[in-house]
């Protein structure tokens, strides 16, 4: 993609190094992650405006760890090192990185940190604030040329720079909300440094984005597989407003989506959208393929290999040429720079084409963004905010929320459940506080009494948590009088339910989903 500015991260197996990438965008600048293992030549080409260093979990004095080669630093393009490449920074230039023995120098999150604001990174910024803070090792000694710019009470390099060689340093961690003032130190960094004008908007990739599609597709038709999801939705209406009824949208409806979300996302691309929106409505086929089964990798198995031969049956009868368009968003793509080989993450939306089927290419519109800049788009293209802000869900569906094995009722009594659960916390307005919720069929009978009754039917349980990542997560506290709403109108309304219970796991030790 072309950019007037650029800036890249260097990733050095560090956590954050998404992170640290959406907080430069979030500043109007494009940046991308490129592994450590990246040739010099290639960032030569690529002529970043500047370079951030990530963190890592390695010591820089160990041999077998990460390191970049010194030219890097004879480039003359702005280079700012966090954490761990904070003390690559010094080690490759001469300074001392000396390991916590005792850990008396050893920080780990809020730090009370001193700067000095007369440096560009920290001018017009308090003397004194909270930094996030992870190390066990901690520069002793700064390079030549270097002058330390923050520190702690047991950090003595907190910061350091070399305004001469546009070089600096932070063994903090900017890119976290959890330090005070992070972002505008990214942000003079990017600005004052790097001396970027923040170009990079959403308004601005639309319209560049739909140029070069129209040009590339011309007159010939692209075809997609619309999941309903955000990144395939996102990806059809930037398609549609490119080139219209050239575009073809295959829905494989398997039967396994939520209640009435089928009918939901047909009405929406074909009332929104001029495109060929074709639906295959299959969920006979895909409950015959399920019939016994209770293995959830078997099933996840079945589901997957059901909807591709299912879909690229389609394909191969009626649509098996012009381009092929993807989902792809910008995680999908990234190269992590941990362990020795690089290596692309296999993903759902990066889809293996039959060799029998012909396309003149793959076009994969948002494959440069991040979820909450495909959103973003989403927004201004005008899809509903419901889908564009839909929850996760899983490939599978509701096939890994029923456990044990799926059948129609199941599936029936799974989707009157969990519709009721969300228009409960949409009612309440308290949908917008959690980060997932969802209703699961765990296949277990209780007994109950219904209108003085002994029964002996389905227990519904209710999920819903709390995160920033996804990669851990709280189980989410929702009020009783809520939970006591949802759970009467469940037993009231679907039949064979007679118990409801809430999950209060977090993760770990737990999953979001019970599958």
């Amino acid at each position: 993609m072309e950019n007037k500015e650029l800036v890249i991260v260097l990733d050095f197996g560090g956590q954050y190094n998404q992170l640290i990438a959406r907080r430069v965008r979030e500043c109007n600048v494009y940046c991308e992650i490129l592994p450590y293992t990246v040739d010099i030549g290639r960032i030569k080409a690529l002529s970043p405006k500047g370079i951030i260093f990530t963190g890592g979990p390695n010591s820089v004095y160990d041999e077998s760890s990460p390191h970049y080669t010194e030219e890097i630093f004879k480039l003359g393009i702005p280079i700012l090192g966090i954490c761990y490449g904070c003390q690559l920074m010094a080690y490759s230039l001469g300074g001392v990185v000396t390991p916590a023995a005792d850990n008396s120098s050893s920080e780990y999150g809020k730090t009370q940190t001193s700067y000095n604001n007369s440096d560009v990174l920290f001018g017009g910024l308090p003397e004194n604030g909270i930094s996030w803070m992870s190390h066990r090792d901690y520069i002793s000694r700064v390079p030549d040329g270097f002058t330390v710019t923050a520190k702690t009470s047991v950090c003595p390099v907190a910061a350091m720079s070399c305004p001469e060689k546009k070089l600096y340093g932070v063994q903090f961690h900017p890119e976290v909300n959890h330090t005070d003032n992070g972002k505008a130190m990214l942000k003079s960094f990017l600005y004052n440094v790097c001396e970027c004008k923040g170009e990079w908007k959403m308004e601005s990739f639309i319209d560049a984005t739909v140029a070069q599609l129209r040009e590339q597709i011309g007159d010939k038709g692209v075809v997609l597989g619309l999941s309903g999801g955000v990144d395939s939705s996102v990806a059809a209406a930037l398609l549609s407003k490119a080139v219209g009824s050239q575009l073809t949208c295959v829905f494989v409806d398997q039967g396994l989506m939520r209640k009435d979300e089928g009918d939901f996302v047909e009405e929406t691309f074909t009332r929104l959208f001029d495109m060929n929106f074709v639906r295959i409505n299959c969920q006979d086929e895909f409950l015959a393929k399920l019939r016994g089964v209770a293995d959830p990798e078997s099933k996840r198995k079945i589901i997957g290999t059901e909807f591709y031969k299912i879909f690229w049956d389609k394909i191969r009868d009626n649509y098996g040429t012009g381009y092929f368009a993807q989902g792809t968003i910008y995680p999908d793509r990234i190269e992590s720079g941990k362990g020795d080989a690089a290596k692309i993450k296999t993903h759902h939306n990066q889809v293996a084409i039959p060799e029998d089927i012909s396309f003149e290419g793959v076009i994969e519109p948002l494959k440069d963004l991040f979820k909450d800049e495909v959103r973003e788009v989403g927004e201004k293209l005008g899809l509903p905010h419901e889908l564009v802000w839909r929850q996760p869900f899983p490939g599978p569906g509701l096939g890994v929320r029923v456990i044990g094995e799926v059948t129609a009722e199941k599936v029936r009594i799974l989707q009157e459940a969990d519709a009721i659960l969300r228009d409960e916390m949409d009612k309440c307005g308290y949908a917008e506080q959690m980060s997932q919720f969802f209703a699961v069929l765990p296949g277990v009978k209780t007994v109950g009494v219904m209108g003085d009754a002994r029964t002996y039917d389905e227990l519904v349980a209710i999920r819903a948590v709390t995160t920033d990542d996804f990669m851990t997560a709280d189980w989410a506290k929702i009020p009783y009088d809520i939970l006591g709403r949802v759970s009467n109108r469940i037993i009231n309304e679907v039949s064979h339910v007679n118990r409801v219970v809430y999950d209060i796991t977090s993760k770990p030790p737990g999953t979001v989903e019970w599958e």
